[in-house]
């Protein structure tokens, strides 16, 4: 009956929690730099390799814009500093292979 109720439950949790179920994240304190590639998405890299791009939709990003993490594993709904601003993270994303510049 125990298995019954934990094969059960399992479903259940993923239903109730899609959000924490589907959450996409990455390791980003392992980058050491950054693109920023048009107005609301950033492509971080560990030397050459693009580790992921993350999209925040409500912040405008600028060539020169500075870019700070608040927490070293980055998920979707996180937030990140822009410029000085907290900003939400909309996708975090597996990176298409983007030349760094």
């Amino acid at each position: 009956m125990k298995n019954k109720l934990l094969v059960l439950s399992i479903p259940i949790f993923l239903l109730i929690t899609p959000a924490v179920a589907l959450s996409v994240c990455f390791d980003l304190g392992q980058a050491d730099s950054y693109y920023i590639q048009g107005a609301h998405a950033i492509i971080f890299y560990e030397g050459i390799r693009p580790l992921a791009r993350v999209v925040v939709p409500n912040c405008n990003l600028y060539q020169d814009s500075t870019i700070r993490l608040t927490t070293n594993y980055t998920c979707d709904t996180d937030r990140i500093i822009v410029d000085g601003k907290q900003c939400t993270i909309e996708t975090v994303s597996s990176s298409p292979t983007t030349p760094k510049y």
